[in-house]
């Protein structure tokens, strides 16, 4: 019998369907190829051809084949679905959501697509319309898994806990072996930090799919959030391997490396982070590339990209209101660190310091309430502090409008358990980002940066999103009421040897690169029966470091561990100590002021961006910028002189007894008018309608 080239093709593709169907898929393949040489407008070849490359992972090529099969017929619902399906796999989430609407608008009541659609939302962050969705899928499908576990998802983004627990539990009631349902209820566990039951989800998420790369990535963080940095590494890679796109993984991977000390292939991680993110990629959670050799322009672009990528998608672009006039200027600051941290360490006096008389002072906290004396002394401090961590982002920022707060001050930025979609909601006319995030968040939404002209240099300006507020000494603010302990420590106490100088960094072990621990080792061998005393954090990166030691011709017993300590006591045993020195590219912050502020003298190396440059800027306050390098030769060449010159840092160490109490740094009050005058700047030139500028605060 004779066809017409048309009914020939379309008789192979039959033939093609009927291979397909029974999964003879390479034979079919062939006869859809050869349907199409006949006729290339062949729709269900197209479509047909176009599942088989999905199937195998080939999502471009089943791409351009659908793309094609609709060009050709576009009433055929399951091809708009399928081609919806195949965008989101490529990332392309908006396009996808149409594909996913034109299946609608052809037919409201066919029920497989809202799961789909709201997948793609929630890719978005359109959370209100991703859960519509979900709820239509389960008006049509009581009982479908993945649009539980979508909604639990839309749930847990809300901050519901909950709820998304609940929803999670009903997708495993009708699958147990739903993979994701699992994951959902591991990521609800890590959020409420219960950790032995966020890894048995987690494992349970495994053991239905063992190549599940995000429960492999939430094994990781329950790893990481317990210091256990070297399982952390495992699991992360063990992520990497199965999606190596997948967002944080390759960031998270190398810094779980990086806290254990593990160099292995440290350079070639580096390089391979810096060119996912300049191609575009969210491999990396932005701090990690404050850790490693990347210019103040890749921490931008690195920082933007977060920043866009984690924007609440909001039914509008909000606009800051306009500034109330009110008696005094209200000024905000909001964190998760109200508790023993490093940032309330730093930033309690501040808030005792602020002059009541012109400004009205407001604490948020997101984070736990420790019940600690810190934590109290900070509730006293302010004029209102309010727990906000049951609320969920819109509902703070609503709160803060309500109060016509004036002036809004993250001092979290992007660091751990950071809330930036509260700033996103722009419920303040004045955000500032300060302390906690040494960086530009690279966001529109953030107005101004704290920093100085050390830590910010003129020709690094234009690498801030934000405008930059100068103070005239150091931008770090300092508590000078932190208590040192009266203990006095013995050196065999703490393992250092009797005789013998002693080099110390109490950096956390993740600062301790190859570059500057090769210094290290040169100042060791050039200063006889000297030690190097380190913070440790982890029992595997004392390892590798000794380890690391012995590679280089020292003997690893010259690295003497301190394990951890209240503050107190911690600031109290830097008297055993006589010479601080430093990491780059990432500095001592609160550890250098630490050791400052317990008279012990730091030796920097100043970097390029802003974490290379803040133990500069402290000793420069201070008044000791004699003590900063600015190369590599000359930090060891200084490190070596004041250890075999006695007088020499001996007068080093009185004039930093003699500065502390005087010198800016350390001058709370002082510090505290100064800042005081950057939110009064700030303030006027909202007032006059002007937009942000750079401000600069000269003594």
């Amino acid at each position: 019998m004779a066809y017409t080239q048309p009914n020939a093709a379309a008789h192979l593709t039959n033939q093609a369907i009927s291979l397909h169907q029974q999964g003879r898929i390479e034979q079919a393949e062939a006869l859809y190829k050869s349907a199409l040489d006949i006729n290339p407008a062949d729709f269900d070849a197209l479509h047909m051809l176009g599942i088989i490359h999905a199937q195998r992972g080939q999502f471009s090529e089943a791409e351009k084949l659908l793309h094609k099969a609709i060009s050709v017929d576009k009433r055929v619902i399951p091809c708009w679905h399928n081609y919806g399906t195949i965008l989101a796999r490529l990332g392309r989430f908006e396009e996808s959501i149409e594909a996913y609407r034109a299946a609608i608008a052809l037919n409201p009541n066919y029920p497989p697509i809202y799961s789909d659609l709201g997948n793609s939302l929630l890719e978005l962050q359109r959370f209100e319309e991703a859960l519509t969705c979900y709820e239509k899928q389960l008006q049509f499908m009581p009982n479908h898994p993945d649009a539980w576990v979508g909604k639990g998802n839309v749930q847990l983004r809300l901050g519901d806990r909950d709820k998304a627990s609940a929803s999670f539990e009903k997708a495993i009631a009708i699958n147990p072996q739903q993979a994701n349902a699992w994951l959902g209820k591991g990521n609800v566990f890590f959020e409420l930090r219960r950790h032995d039951e966020a890894l048995a989800a987690y494992d349970g998420a495994l053991a239905r799919q063992s190549d599940l790369a995000e429960a492999w990535l939430g094994r990781g963080n329950v790893f990481a959030e317990l210091k256990r940095y070297d399982e952390a590494a495992v699991a992360y890679d063990k992520a990497y391997s199965f999606k190596r796109d997948l967002m944080n993984v390759e960031g998270a991977r190398l810094y779980a490396k990086m806290l254990c000390c593990d160099w292995s292939d440290l350079a070639s991680d580096c390089d391979s982070l810096l060119q996912s993110l300049r191609a575009g990629k969210s491999n990396a959670a932005h701090f990690v590339f404050f850790c490693i050799p990347s210019s103040a322009e890749d921490q931008l672009r690195c920082s933007r990209l977060f920043a866009e990528m984690h924007r609440p998608k909001l039914a509008q672009t909000p606009t800051p209101r306009s500034t109330q006039k009110h008696e005094k200027i209200r000024v905000g600051y909001v964190s998760a660190d109200f508790r023993q941290h490093a940032t309330a360490y730093l930033i309690a006096g501040l808030f005792e310091c602020h002059d009541r008389t012109k400004f009205e002072i407001t604490g948020l906290s997101y984070g736990p309430a420790d019940q600690s004396d810190l934590r109290k002394r900070l509730e006293r401090s302010f004029d209102h502090f309010e727990d906000v961590a049951g609320l969920s982002d819109d509902q703070i920022a609503s709160l803060i409008e309500h109060w016509q707060i004036d002036i809004l001050v993250d001092l979290k930025g992007f660091t751990q358990f950071s809330r930036p979609g509260i700033f996103a909601r722009r419920p303040a006319p004045i955000q500032v980002n300060y302390l906690g995030y040494p960086g530009t968040m690279g966001a529109d939404y953030m107005d101004y940066i704290i920093a100085d002209h050390t830590i910010i240099p003129a020709a690094s300006e234009n690498a801030y999103a934000e405008k930059i507020a100068f103070m005239p000494h150091s931008y770090q603010v300092n508590d000078r009421k932190r208590e040192i302990s009266p203990r006095v420590f013995t050196k065999a106490e703490v393992g250092l040897p009797e005789t013998g100088f002693v080099f110390c960094c109490f950096n956390s072990n993740y600062k301790i690169v190859p570059e500057i621990f090769d210094c290290w080792v040169r100042i060791l061998k050039a200063v006889d029966g000297s030690v190097l005393w380190l913070f440790e954090a982890h029992e595997t990166a004392a390892k590798n470091l000794k380890k690391e030691a012995a590679l280089r011709g020292i003997d690893p017993a010259r690295l003497v561990f301190a394990p951890p300590l209240p503050l107190p006591e911690h600031l109290a045993r830097h008297r055993l100590a006589d010479l601080f020195i430093d990491t780059l590219p990432v500095n001592a912050h609160t550890t250098a002021s630490d050791a400052l502020w317990a008279g012990l003298p730091v030796l920097t190396q100043i970097g390029e961006t802003f974490v290379g440059r803040v133990a500069a800027s402290l000793l420069c306050a201070v008044g000791l910028p004699e003590l900063v390098a600015k190369t590599a030769d000359e930090y060891v060449s200084k490190a070596v002189d004041l250890a075999v010159n006695p007088a020499k840092l001996n007068a080093v160490k009185r004039k930093l007894e003699d500065n502390r109490l005087t010198a800016p740094l350390f001058d709370t009050p002082r510090f505290t008018r100064d800042l005081e005058a950057a939110y009064e700047a700030m303030a006027r030139r909202r007032r006059d309608g002007l937009p942000p500028d750079h401000i600069d605060i000269r003594d």
